[in-house]
């Protein structure tokens, strides 16, 4: 029963997870120290209009790299007004926004950009390593003043799976402009695989450990009294 138990939650969570989760290479330092290069992230299948402000989002805008998913964070949403910097912090909507996950010691901004309104129904998004990223700001000259469509969005990253970094925290900075996404179900979907796992291998061991664990207090035979 215990096998049988174990192999359906082991299955149950790796086709859950293979439903809901894709993984990604990061091949660049942009989004250090969150995300190193050549790092593998875990990242939910979401719709663009799920997306919330701090985000580490997965995108394909071919006016930015052709033919290549990016990983960057969302700073704004359509209607925000973003504009760095006050004393230097990045402002979003005239609030400054504390930014924890950025490089220790590091300016929010390398430069000041000029205030940006995001249109509806797009996103304005920036590398966490400011210095080297080809974000948002590298494209406010661009028709979009370096904003994407929220439908370039495929996924949002839950955690760094190699090395296993763990989930990514929801920055709190951003709480004061409105919700913060919720997590996905990554942390139930690895405990049934883990779980459904433990299941199997103890289930399966039971019968020998427990035949050789009998066999040791089978007591001797002894012939009955009076016999010859």
């Amino acid at each position: 029963m215990a096998v049988a138990l174990g192999f359906v939650l082991f299955a149950a969570g790796f086709a859950w997870g293979a439903v809901l989760y894709r993984p990604y290479t990061v091949p660049t330092s942009s989004m250090t120290p969150t995300i190193d290069a050549g790092d593998r992230v875990l990242a939910e299948r979401v719709d663009g209009t799920e997306v919330r402000r701090g985000d580490v989002v997965v995108f394909k805008d071919t006016s930015w790299v052709t033919n290549a998913f990016v990983v960057k964070r969302v700073v704004a949403v359509g209607g925000d007004t973003v504009a760095c910097c006050t004393e230097g912090k990045l402002t979003v909507n005239g609030k400054q926004i504390d930014e924890p996950y950025l490089p220790a010691g590091t300016a929010a901004e390398i430069s000041n950009f000029p205030t940006v309104t995001v249109p509806k129904g797009r996103l304005f998004l920036l590398g966490d390593e400011r210095q080297g990223s080809l974000d948002s700001t590298a494209h406010l000259t661009d028709a979009a003043q370096g904003t994407v469509a929220q439908n370039a969005v495929s996924a949002r990253v839950d955690a760094v799976a190699w090395p296993m970094n763990g989930m990514l925290e929801r920055p709190t900075g951003f709480e004061a402009l409105g919700a913060l996404s919720t997590p996905g179900p990554l942390r139930m979907i690895l405990t049934l695989i883990v779980v459904g796992g433990v299941l199997v291998l103890g289930g399966g061991a039971y019968g020998p450990v427990a035949k050789r664990v009998g066999g040791r207090r089978s007591p001797s035979r002894t012939e009955p009294a009076g016999a010859h």
